[in-house]
């Protein structure tokens, strides 16, 4: 397997020798679920291309919108999941058609001490991960929910590189943890602003939103 270009600004040949013997390319289609709640992480997923949505699931199975992970990024949840042992805490789920290498968790206590471009991934990866649960935690207690509705559109439109966006309005809610009938109402103030279009099931982000 021949490591993706991008990965190899990042690590140094030793590592890159390693993640092609050790890593397997995954190919995954939209809507794919990665890891489960309560699942044993057993890989960690280095994103190729596509984009990755991480969430919380309560017990009625409603799902809370955490962060997104992107191309040459990894998930920071999966990585403390697998270092302490623990069943994951977090949905991974591929939010559009993706690649990933995914990397046995068995090398990651060894890598962490033999290479440091490896460390400073990882350290990197928690740092960035834990700054975006405290955006998130940051929205739900200080900002209004048609506030946390524009943001959440800009960053789904942002990770999935285009300003036209498949959603349905229950989907939205669910992501956001409100209801559909909240949700319908905020996007239909937005457009009246001129701040998006609104089709079925699609959502046309303009340039003042």
């Amino acid at each position: 397997m021949n490591i993706p270009e991008k990965f190899q600004h990042n690590f140094e040949p030793a590592l890159l020798k390693e993640l092609e013997l050790k890593a397997k390319l995954i190919s995954v289609r939209e809507n794919d679920v990665i890891v489960d709640i309560g699942d044993t992480v057993r890989s960690i997923p280095l994103l190729v291309s596509g984009t990755l949505k991480i969430t919380r699931v309560d017990d009625k199975g409603n799902e809370l919108l955490l962060y997104y992970v992107n191309a040459n990024e990894s998930c920071a949840m999966t990585f403390t999941c697998c270092m302490q042992q623990f069943p994951s805490e977090v949905k991974v789920a591929a939010e559009t058609d993706a690649e990933y290498l995914a990397v046995p968790v068995s090398v990651m206590d060894e890598w962490l001490s033999k290479y440091p471009t490896w460390k400073s991934f990882v350290m990197r990866t928690i740092r960035s991960r834990f700054n975006e649960l405290l955006n998130a935690i940051d929205q739900l207690a200080f900002q209004r929910l048609d506030e946390r509705l524009a943001h959440y559109l800009k960053e789904k439109s942002k990770a999935i590189g285009s300003t036209l966006i498949n959603l349905s309005h229950e989907q939205i809610a669910s992501d956001l943890a409100t209801s559909r009938e909240v949700v319908s109402r905020l996007l239909k103030r937005l457009e009246i602003e001129g701040k998006l279009l609104l089709y079925r099931s699609q959502i046309k982000i303009m340039s003042d939103m």
